[in-house]
């Protein structure tokens, strides 16, 4: 980890050199976990922002945190490669003050100028050069290792709770028995989708109900672990699927293997998108394309970018992929990688769930009980 953290703070000195500001300040859970090398400053699931945040100057790198999180921190979560400054949890001006010093007072680079975090920037920063978000957005060998064990261990989670479920459970039920099996692997719920039986035609994004889950339900994924997001959906049947809703999951399956097939270094992301509105199209659903998103890359966010018809970001070895296409009733949706060779690795993929092969890609079925 110290090697791959020291790769990182290079590449974060080599932004201050290009673009002459004193520092670089990270705040968000995404961007301090990958640049301490998988590390959390996570204490409230649902902020985008941690209890710790990472400075670096041309000479030193510092964890900044507050007395309340330090020892943990230094006992549980950083890397050796960072200096600590801690203030008092009480006196919040105080680290403010540190920064200040240790970048001479001049102009600092945030991550939270680039997105909705609830974290004031001051007047002296400035957003994150798109040439260290494209770093960021690229996987190292040792990220990918971590990558792939939160994806095998979310999709065993999925696959021991849809095989558990039961169909009086309510989607509450199901959503807190699969949030259990996530952190008896240590990865964070970051979400959990239930749709049942009635729900299922209705809504793309089904946040969980009291409502029994009845015939058939959708239950999906977004599972953190090492600040990295393994994205899956999976669905189970208490009675053989209707023809009908075979035919659906069938579309789904053949839709999202044009975007797959799609998913090559060099293809912008705006490009996949329109090969998934031509997939809709073909199969009789011009329209459907407008009633999701269809997800895009993934890593450090659950979405670090969604396709549409204007993103124009290249695709690249090592990027991870989590497309996700859907219809009334039936979705699709595990984390890929791209490899070299136009190769794709599936880290989601569980091989004691249904499957069937589609373009030469084993892909995920309902489960019929």
């Amino acid at each position: 980890m110290n090697e791959e953290v020291s790769v990182k703070l290079g590449l974060i000195r080599e932004t201050l050199s290009q673009t002459e500001v004193e520092g670089v300040r990270l705040r968000g859970t995404d961007w301090f976990a990958w640049a301490t090398g998988g590390a959390s400053n996570t204490v409230l699931l649902t902020a985008e922002t941690g209890v710790a945040e990472v400075l670096v100057t041309g000479q030193d790198a510092w964890i900044l945190t507050d007395e309340i999180e330090a020892q943990r921190l230094i006992d549980e979560e950083l890397p050796s490669n960072f200096k600590l400054h801690i203030n008092p949890w009480a006196d919040a001006g105080a680290r403010e003050s540190f920064v200040r010093e240790a970048t001479a007072g001049g102009e600092v680079i945030s991550d939270v100028c680039d997105n909705a975090k609830r974290v004031r920037p001051t007047s002296q920063e400035q957003p994150i050069p798109p040439s260290l978000q494209a770093y960021k957005r690229v996987l190292m060998p040792t990220e990918l290792e971590r990558y792939r064990q939160v994806g095998q261990k979310a999709s065993a989670a999925m696959t021991e709770v849809l095989k558990a479920a039961q169909p009086t459970w309510t989607e509450y039920q199901l959503a807190g028995a699969g949030a259990e099996a996530l952190w008896a692997r240590g990865l964070h719920p970051a979400l959990t989708l239930v749709a049942g039986d009635r729900r299922l035609p209705l809504y793309r994004h089904a946040t969980p109900t009291e409502e029994p889950i009845g015939r058939q339900a959708m239950l999906v994924f977004c599972a953190r672990g090492y600040g990295l997001y393994a994205n899956l959906t999976r669905f189970v049947c208490f009675s053989s699927l209707a023809k009908e809703e075979a035919e659906l999951h069938r579309h789904v399956r053949e839709i999202e293997a044009k975007a797959l097939s799609a998913s090559q270094p060099g293809m912008t992301l705006d490009a996949v998108y329109y090969a998934l509105a031509q997939a809709y199209k073909r199969h009789g659903f011009a329209n459907a394309i407008r009633e999701h998103h269809q997800g895009g890359t993934t890593g450090y966010l659950a979405r670090e970018i969604v396709a549409n018809p204007h993103t124009t970001e290249a695709l690249t070895e090592n990027k991870a992929i989590a497309w996700n296409p859907s219809l009334p009733g039936a979705k699709i949706e595990d984390t890929f990688v791209i490899l070299k060779d136009e190769k794709l690795e599936n880290l989601t993929f569980d091989p004691n769930f249904p499957n069937v092969e589609v373009e030469g890609r084993l892909r995920a079925v309902p489960l019929e009980i």
